[in-house]
């Protein structure tokens, strides 16, 4: 009954759930400090059948608690975006510890924005001076990896002790990536993710990332790794990180359709791993008024009440089962708790990447090292001495 209550309960606000959770017997809050709001962590029991001996409690699957911010900042072409998008993270994040969580993931472009509905003056053999100009916003509204934002994000992640998945808009020299940034939970910057195929016209202001950053962390928690939105529905891209043995599959995106779940649960189920896909919600509003900003996609401009991206975020388990989420409803938390125990299990019967491949018949060749357009002998000599 409480269960079911909690998942009524789900579409309230965080904080009068986390009240109702604080009101109700607690009969078992083991392995960690109180939690709050959606996140009850539970130890998974010794043996799960009378004729198992209990195992020993190292080797007891872990439960892990993760938490999604499923929210978009006020989007704007100026360069104090960064600012207002660090100290919104800053701010979540502490929300997100104070709940409980062990690891926050972050939708795609959090920090730096998602230009939903712009075209940036762009059409076939000519580029508008006003859309020159809003990439000029774009470009100062990015941040620069490693940069001070990226040390505050370390600093946050240190401070509240958890795991943190962010999703950015890089800048490097004058070209810009959709990136996802990785923390450890003792304040170190781990590495990134840049997106290896922008979508459509994401093609125009974003670069294409290489193979050279398509990392997988091995952490207590399990090992992390990320794509980004539709580069999930790249098989042979899957395949590289189901090869790295990421059992943690981060998928930060802007997709809101409904199809998008259909993707999320296949890849739970072909990679044996959970899924965890955080996507944005936002309303016209929560971007500049027109005609500073124009919704070029749409028709007729929207209202600033009018939803133009829903959300959806989910978590998926190894299963297939939907362990949070999606919800459309507006912006939310989710959370669930994930049982390490459930890869192994799924495994069992299908594991894409060992006893299920065929080696002998189909295989996979990653050319993993960076693709530079420029390179000098003078520091190839260099580094030989």
């Amino acid at each position: 009954m409480e269960e079911k209550e909690l998942q009524q309960r789900s579409s309230t606000s965080a904080r009068s759930t986390c009240s109702w959770l604080l009101s109700r017997p607690r009969r078992s809050m083991p392995l960690c400090s109180p939690r709050s709001t959606w996140l009850v962590i539970r130890r998974l029991p010794l043996c799960a059948l009378p004729s198992f001996r209990p195992l020993p409690s190292s080797t007891i699957p872990p439960r892990l608690s993760v938490l999604f911010l499923r929210r978009l900042l006020c989007f704007s072409f100026h360069r104090s975006c960064a600012r207002v998008h660090r100290d919104k993270a800053k701010r979540l994040i502490a929300d997100a510890a104070a709940y409980g969580a062990q690891l926050v993931v972050f939708p795609e472009a959090f920090v730096g924005g998602y230009p939903r509905g712009s075209n940036f003056g762009v059409t076939i053999g000519s580029r508008s001076a006003k859309g020159n100009e809003d990439f000029r916003k774009y470009h100062a509204s990015a941040i620069s990896v490693p940069g001070p934002e990226v040390d505050l994000l370390a600093a946050m992640a240190g401070k509240h002790k958890i795991f943190l998945v962010m999703g950015v808009i890089e800048r490097e020299g004058y070209t810009l990536y959709c990136t996802v940034l990785f923390f450890d939970n003792q304040g170190q910057y781990l590495g990134k993710h840049r997106k290896l195929m922008p979508t459509g016209l994401e093609r125009v202001i974003w670069g294409f990332g290489d193979v050279s950053t398509i990392p997988v962390y091995e952490t207590p928690l399990g090992k992390i790794g990320a794509l980004i939105c539709w580069e999930n529905r790249m098989p042979l891209l899957r395949t590289a990180l189901y090869a790295k043995g990421v059992e943690i599959y981060c998928a930060p995106t802007a997709d809101d359709r409904d199809v998008w779940q259909a993707s999320m649960t296949h890849i739970a189920l072909e990679g044996g791993c959970f899924v965890l896909s955080a996507n944005q919600f936002c309303r016209r509003k929560d971007y500049p008024p027109p005609p500073d900003y124009v919704f070029a996609s749409m028709e007729d401009e929207p209202l600033p009440e009018s939803v133009v991206c829903k959300g959806g975020s989910v978590i998926i388990s190894p299963s297939g089962a939907i362990l949070a989420g999606p919800n459309y409803e507006g912006e939310a938390l989710i959370s669930a708790d994930l049982d390490l125990g459930e890869i192994a299990r799924a495994k069992f019967g299908f594991d894409v990447v060992g006893h299920y491949s065929r080696s002998d018949v189909l295989s996979l060749t990653v050319r993993d090292h960076s693709l530079k357009p420029v390179s000098f002998t003078s520091a190839e000599n260099k580094a030989e001495i």
